[in-house]
């Protein structure tokens, strides 16, 4: 391989964890020669190490290694190498709740979970090229939560009295440290209707995410 081919090559570091998955999304990307994976691991104590000791250009996290580090370990990469991208996949476009945990936790792109080995190569490509990838369905989501942002006037409109009774039934489940599969067997709805409400209740309170909706009802006396 020439020296520019090298110098051009796209890092990346795989944590999936489901290994059929690492495996072969390993063994595609590496057939790409512009793209190698560093590393390809489940998500365990030891990966924000070996993320920092490889340097890679780009992070590739499936939801579920992303959920199970608990979004701490995205930030925390960024900040060890400011210049890695993180690119997510296994993205559902109805689940919203999780798209904009991994927007506040820095990711720069997300695809699907129906998502082709074709398609992940291009995404890497894009986000190491300094682009973005959003899947159509949820780029509403993102401009909505910017919008939503300190200095926009969407942030103090929103109030406990624009709460339909089942949002506000369920904001308050939530203050109770209920899950969403909690509160849907409970109320006896879908885990997609709960995040539905979930949703519009963000909305409707300027808030960022659930705990952010928890507290605006807290001090606006929802809570007793």
């Amino acid at each position: 391989m020439a020296v520019d081919e090298v110098s051009s090559r796209i890092d990346v570091f795989l944590v999936a964890e489901n290994r059929l998955l690492r495996e072969a999304l390993a063994r595609t990307l590496n057939k790409k020669t512009d793209l190698r994976v560093v590393a390809a691991v489940p998500a365990t104590e030891q990966v924000a190490r070996q993320i920092v000791e490889s340097r890679p250009h780009i992070l590739l996290l499936d939801l579920a290694a992303f959920s199970s580090s608990a979004s701490n370990l995205v930030p925390n990469a960024i900040k060890d190498i400011p210049s890695l991208k993180v690119l997510i996949i296994g993205m559902s476009a109805d689940d919203t709740e999780t798209f904009l945990q991994c927007v506040r936790a820095g990711v720069a792109g997300y695809v699907l979970m129906n998502a082709s080995a074709g398609d992940v190569a291009s995404a890497v490509r894009s986000v190491a090229h300094e682009g973005a990838v959003c899947p159509p369905g949820l780029c509403s989501v993102l401009f909505s939560f910017v919008a939503r942002g300190p200095g926009s006037p969407k942030q103090s409109a929103g109030g406990v009295s624009e709460l339909t009774l089942r949002e506000q039934q369920l904001v308050q489940m939530i203050g109770r440290g209920l899950t969403n599969k909690e509160i849907a067997a409970k109320l006896n709805i879908s885990d997609q209707t709960v995040k539905n409400h979930v949703h519009n209740m963000l909305c409707k309170l300027g808030a960022s995410d659930r705990s952010g909706a928890v507290r605006v009802c807290r001090e606006q006396g929802l809570f007793s």
